[in-house]
C-alpha cells in the first residue's frame, strides 16, 4: 500500500515536470519568435564579442579608441569679394584604413575686435592622407578678418575605406586670366574600375614657401571609370597680385625722374641719371620671355616714353632717356608720372593674366603742381588710383636730400620703398625688386577630391 502511493507521487512528479517543461518550451519559442533580438551592430550593446559597443571584433565599424583622432595642420580664409570669404584648413587622417562620413566641425573668423562670424559643418574624411574642409560665403560685413581657426568634434563614426587620395591623378592643369577673372582648368583622372559620384574637389595654390594663397571649391555628380574629366575653378577677383610665383608673368612700368636734378652731379655725362639708366635698362632685360615693360618719365609733366612691350625695347628706350630744356625739367610732377604708367598698365596692352608693377625712381621732392604740399597731395591721389586697380608700386628714392616719408607713402607697402644712398645703389635696389617680384619656384596647386567612394558599408 505504501509503495502504491510512492509510486502514484512520483508519476505525477512527473506530469508536472512534464507540462512545466512543455509550458516553458512554448514560452521560450514565443520570447524568441516575438520578443528576442539577436545581438547585432547596431544594438547599441557590447554583446557579440565587439571590441566596444557596436564596434570592433565581428564589426565593420571601428573603434574610437582604436583610431587616432585627425589634426588641423593650418587653417586660413580668403576674400571672394568685399565682406566675403571662403575658409580653409587642411586636416591630416593618420590612420591608413580608417575613414569617416561624420567630421563635424566650427570654423570661427576673428578681427582685432574678436569673433566675427562662426559656422559649423560636417564633412567626410578618407583614410591615409592630408585632405582640405572648405566652408564658403562667410559673410563678414566691413570688419576683415585676421585669423581663421577651426575646431574639430571628436569623430565617433569610423569605418574601413579600401581608397585615399590615389584614386585620382591630375593629369593637366592651367591658370588663365589671373589678373582679371581667374579661372583654373584641370584634367582630372579616375584611375578606379567604378564610377565615382558625389565628390568635392577643392582646388588651393600655395607659394613656393607653403603658404596658402587662395582656394576655390567645385563639385562633380559622378567620374566615370577609367577616364579624364575637366573641372574648372574660378574666382571673382584678380589673384595675380597675390600668387606670386615666377610662373604668372608681370607688366612692369618703370617711372623714372628727368627733372634736372637728376644731373645735379655732374652735367656730361648727366649724374646721376646715366648710372639710373644703366641700372634700369639691366633690369628691364632681366624680366622673363612673358613680362613685359613699359617706361615713363616725368618732370614738368608726365611722358609714355615707350608702351608695354618686349624688356630689350624697353631697355634701348631707357639708354636714350635725357633731361629736357629748362621749361621741361623745371619741376618735378611725380602725380603726372604715377598717373600716366596707371593708364599704360590699365590699357590694352595689358596681360590678363600679368600682375601689374609700377616702379618708380625719383631724387626730388614733388614741386608740380602748385605748392609742394598741394603737389604731395595730387601724386597720393594719383597713388590711390593705382593701388586699387591692383597695381603693386616700388619706390626708390635717390640720394641723401630726397623726402622718405612722402617715397614711403607712394609704395605699396613698406618693405616696397627703398633708399639709395648713392647712384652705385641703384643697380642693386632694381636687382632686389626683380627678387621680389616673384617667389623662386612654380606656386603649388594642390587639387583634392573627397568622396565616400571605396568606405566599406557598415551594413
Amino acid at each position: 500500500m505504501r509503495t502504491t502511493k510512492v509510486w502514484a507521487m512520483w508519476r505525477r512528479a512527473q506530469y508536472y515536470a512534464g507540462f512545466a517543461t512543455f509550458f516553458f518550451v512554448i514560452a521560450t519559442w514565443i520570447y524568441f519568435a516575438n520578443f528576442h533580438q539577436a545581438p547585432t551592430c547596431f544594438d547599441g550593446k557590447q554583446n557579440a564579442g565587439e571590441l566596444g559597443v557596436d564596434c570592433g571584433g565581428g564589426c565593420v565599424r571601428i573603434c574610437a579608441f582604436s583610431v587616432e583622432q585627425p589634426v588641423v595642420k593650418w587653417s586660413r580664409s580668403f576674400r571672394v569679394t568685399p565682406g566675403l570669404y571662403n575658409a580653409v584648413a587642411y586636416v591630416e587622417n593618420l590612420n591608413r584604413e580608417a575613414a569617416s562620413r561624420e567630421v563635424r566641425y566650427t570654423f570661427s573668423l576673428f578681427d582685432e575686435a574678436g569673433l566675427i562670424i562662426s559656422r559649423q559643418g560636417m564633412t567626410i574624411l578618407p583614410p591615409d592622407g592630408l585632405y582640405p574642409i572648405f566652408e564658403g560665403q562667410l559673410e563678414t560685413g566691413r570688419r576683415v578678418p585676421t585669423r581663421t581657426f577651426i575646431e574639430l568634434e571628436p569623430v565617433e563614426l569610423w569605418q574601413p575605406s579600401t581608397v585615399g587620395r590615389e584614386l585620382f591623378t591630375v593629369v593637366d592643369r592651367s591658370l588663365s586670366d589671373a589678373d582679371t577673372r581667374p579661372s583654373l582648368r584641370s584634367l582630372f583622372r579616375n584611375n578606379g574600375l567604378e564610377e565615382v559620384k558625389e565628390v568635392e574637389v577643392v582646388a588651393t595654390i600655395f607659394d613656393s614657401g607653403g603658404t596658402a594663397l587662395a582656394a576655390s571649391r567645385t563639385f562633380v555628380d559622378n567620374f566615370a571609370p577609367r577616364t579624364d574629366t575637366e573641372i574648372f575653378f574660378t574666382w571673382p577677383e584678380p589673384i595675380a597680385t597675390t600668387v606670386r610665383s615666377c610662373e604668372v608673368p608681370t607688366d612692369v612700368a618703370l617711372v623714372i625722374d628727368l627733372s634736372g636734378s637728376m644731373s645735379s652731379d655732374q652735367e656730361i655725362p648727366a649724374e646721376p641719371l646715366t648710372s639710373v639708366k644703366t641700372a634700369a635698362a639691366s633690369f628691364v632685360s632681366r624680366l622673363g620671355n612673358q613680362d613685359q615693360a613699359a617706361v615713363v618719365s616725368f618732370a614738368t609733366d608726365g611722358k609714355l616714353e615707350t608702351p608695354l612691350g618686349n624688356g630689350l625695347t624697353a631697355a634701348t628706350t631707357i639708354s636714350r632717356l635725357a633731361i629736357g630744356s629748362r621749361e621741361e625739367r623745371a619741376y618735378t610732377n611725380t602725380g603726372r608720372g604715377i598717373e600716366v604708367a596707371t593708364e599704360e598698365l590699365l590699357s590694352l596692352r595689358h596681360n590678363n593674366n600679368a600682375r601689374k608693377v609700377m616702379v618708380l625712381l625719383t631724387d626730388g621732392l614733388a614741386t608740380a603742381p602748385g605748392t609742394n604740399e598741394e603737389a604731395e597731395a595730387f601724386a597720393l591721389e594719383k597713388v590711390a588710383l593705382a593701388k586699387s586697380t591692383d597695381i603693386d608700386i616700388y619706390t626708390i628714392g635717390l640720394g641723401m636730400q630726397v623726402k622718405m616719408e612722402f617715397v614711403q607713402a607712394v609704395a605699396t607697402a613698406p618693405e616696397y620703398a627703398y633708399q639709395a644712398l648713392t647712384s652705385s645703389d641703384v643697380d642693386r635696389i632694381y636687382s632686389e625688386i626683380t627678387s621680389s617680384l616673384c617667389e623662386e619656384g612654380v606656386a603649388v596647386i594642390d587639387i583634392v577630391p573627397k568622396s565616400a567612394t571605396g568606405f566599406v558599408p557598415l551594413r
